[in-house]
């Protein structure tokens, strides 16, 4: 039996790993929860249904409502940790596998912290790998100890056991192309925060769904799999097939090529995270062969959707440009649903917060505190520029 611990339980990707493991109890016990603060009750209810210890939430103010839902859940003794660093703090307590579902630059820390105690890191927050980089490369301790899942990520590793590294010509990361898939660059500037939020597979939170709009979760992906699979950005091609039943592929030096598919759905990459390398029984219903289907593959259209291509200049400039790159986009994915700013205007903003960049060298990418200099900075100076939109 495993031991867990859920960084997001109450986020798409933490309460799907709860629904995999409540599949398969014999299988996984879970120490510790973490979550944001946004909903309280059902932090509470997960506490009660999976036994758990300890409670970790962000929001420092949550301690005595958290206290007495979890009373009335009938959750037992629950150790409750509160503030910015609870979630560091159950990451770094030596579970055998820390899933870390956590949205944003946030989770570097509660990453770092699971890679330090020799978990298992099943990695949802892609965000803490691009802007630490090096950092969270450097604190591995054993081959495999990173377990990706990402439906792309899970997918490469997976179609990677077809052959050795050295047998890898290229990978190819497949894109829905996002709700605007198709549009000119044109037609996107009065598209509505609504329209942004319709993503036409996965259901996903605001900040990572608006990403797939503009096509900056792609882009963050293309500098992830760089990270995770030490493979040179040119070997890292990215794709738009619309269906997402082939979730990415790896191409062998031979010119054959391995793919992963199965239903646009989460829960085999979770379940892999949790259980990697064994596979778990009936986690979720594969692709019915007997219907008639067709399956899209189109280039991506760097014009109307420039995110990925900024993505591989600062993948390629390295240091705290990728640091850079996320913290700008963060604030404004928020002015964007606040309607202070067009949808353009999101990665427009974002390549001028890196091009200033190029000339300051903010922060350092050698330590914790050097990536969060380069990622406050990039956050002052995309709010300085949007003043002016």
């Amino acid at each position: 039996m495993r031991s867990v611990t859920l960084l997001g339980s109450t986020g798409s990707i933490g309460t799907q790993a709860i629904d995999v493991i409540g599949r398969n109890p014999e299988r996984f016990r879970v120490d510790a929860l973490s979550a944001g603060g946004s909903d309280l009750r059902l932090l509470a209810s997960q506490a009660a249904m999976l036994h758990v210890r300890t409670v970790a939430v962000a929001d420092p103010a949550a301690g005595p409502a958290l206290t007495t839902l979890l009373r009335e859940a009938g959750a037992g003794d629950v150790e409750v940790l509160t503030g910015p660093e609870a979630a560091t703090e159950v990451a770094g307590r030596g579970s055998d596998v820390v899933l870390n579902g956590i949205t944003g630059s946030v989770g570097l820390r509660p990453t770092l912290a699971a890679l330090a105690a020799d978990s298992t890191l099943a990695l949802a927050n892609k965000e803490s790998l691009v802007v630490g980089g090096a950092l969270v490369k450097a604190a591995v301790r054993r081959e495999g100890q990173i377990v990706p899942v990402d439906s792309e990520h899970s997918a490469i590793a997976q179609s990677l056991r077809s052959g050795a590294s050295s047998e890898v010509r290229k990978l190819v990361v497949t894109a829905s192309g996002g709700p605007f898939r198709g549009r000119p660059r044109a037609e996107l500037r009065d598209v509505t925060p609504a329209q942004a939020l319709r993503h036409p597979n996965f259901a996903m939170g605001r900040v990572v769904t608006t990403n797939s709009a503009t096509l900056v979760n792609k882009g963050l992906e293309v500098i992830e799999a760089h990270l995770l699979f030490d493979l040179p950005f040119s070997a890292i091609d990215v794709v738009v097939h619309p269906q997402q039943m082939i979730h990415s592929m790896v191409e062998f030096v031979d010119g054959s090529t391995i793919a992963q598919a199965g239903p646009p759905r989460m829960l085999v990459p979770i379940a892999l995270g949790l259980s990697w390398p064994d596979r778990l029984p009936d986690v979720d219903v594969g692709i019915d062969w007997t219907q008639a289907a067709s399956w899209e593959f189109l280039p991506l259209d760097d014009d109307a959707f420039p995110a990925v291509r900024l993505a591989r200049q600062v993948g390629e400039a390295g240091g705290t440009h990728p640091a850079v790159y996320n913290a700008a986009n963060e604030v404004c994915v928020d002015a964007f649903h606040d309607g202070t700013i067009g949808f353009l205007d999101i990665v427009d903003t974002v390549a001028a917060v890196v091009e200033a960049h190029a000339t300051t060298g903010a922060g350092d990418a050698g330590s914790v505190e050097g990536v969060l200099e380069a990622d406050a900075w990039a956050r002052a100076r995309a709010a300085e520029i949007l003043k002016s939109v």
